[in-house]
């Protein structure tokens, strides 16, 4: 049985909860994981305990405002590539500038359709995590099919288990980015599982077998320190 990649996870930052209410229940339907703030200061830790695939941010909130928490996001260099949506009443033309400006990656102007709201989100996601949404990634001779669960290099078709494909997911999905264990904890085990670190060494082990059966070099690179990445 196929095992299907971590859900993506969203931080939806909001105070009005019944607004929270109603977007936890779509994105939820649109098999996206959330995690709920319901303030700036919230907003702030959650993502960097979570660090999620994706922040949708309220403008006007208690305690550190929207824009501001978008401000800190974008300033900082764990962060700065984590796609935020911005959503907010203010509909002057500056406003929309400022906002973009300040670093967010699309902004939304309420009232809004929903259905408009979580095509934006998976537009954003394409870009982040595309193998989530069905797309077809490809790197060097490698190419990853996630909905059909299907891997080849070189055009030969390579069998691996679900743990070595989600591993694979991540890296073809930001090549060059090193990931230390415990994000790849998180990726493709997920937060909620309890595995040893050493397990990712095995599976990465595993992994590195599997793509250089018919021969080529090994993509998979161990970063001394600091976890391992592809390229």
């Amino acid at each position: 049985m196929n095992m299907p990649l971590v859900k993506p996870v969203v931080l939806l930052v909001e105070d009005e909860p019944a607004q929270r209410k109603i977007l936890e229940y779509n994105l939820e339907a649109d098999g996206f994981k959330v995690v709920s703030a319901g303030d700036g200061e919230q907003a702030l830790v959650l993502v960097e305990e979570v660090f999620p695939d994706l922040v949708l941010l309220d403008w006007m909130l208690p305690n550190v405002s929207g824009i501001e928490v978008c401000r800190r996001i974008k300033a900082k260099s764990q962060t700065r590539l984590l796609p935020i949506i911005l959503i907010s009443a203010r509909t002057e033309e500056a406003d929309r500038v400022r906002g973009l400006e300040t670093g967010a990656d699309d902004y939304v102007i309420k009232p809004y359709s929903v259905a408009e709201l979580m095509a934006r989100v998976r537009a954003q996601l394409r870009r982040t995590r595309p193998s989530a949404i069905g797309q077809i990634l490809e790197y060097k001779d490698i190419v990853l099919n996630s909905e059909a669960h299907r891997v080849t290099r070189g055009g030969r078709q390579l069998k691996l288990g679900p743990t070595e494909f989600r591993l694979l997911s991540t890296f073809m999905e930001k090549p060059g980015r090193v990931w230390s264990r415990e994000q790849l904890l998180d990726r493709v085990w997920g937060r909620d599982i309890y595995v040893d670190t050493r397990t990712v060494d095995v599976h990465i082990g595993r992994l590195r077998k599997v793509l250089c059966k018919h021969g080529g070099e090994d993509l998979l690179r161990t970063v001394r320190g600091a976890g391992y990445s592809l390229g």
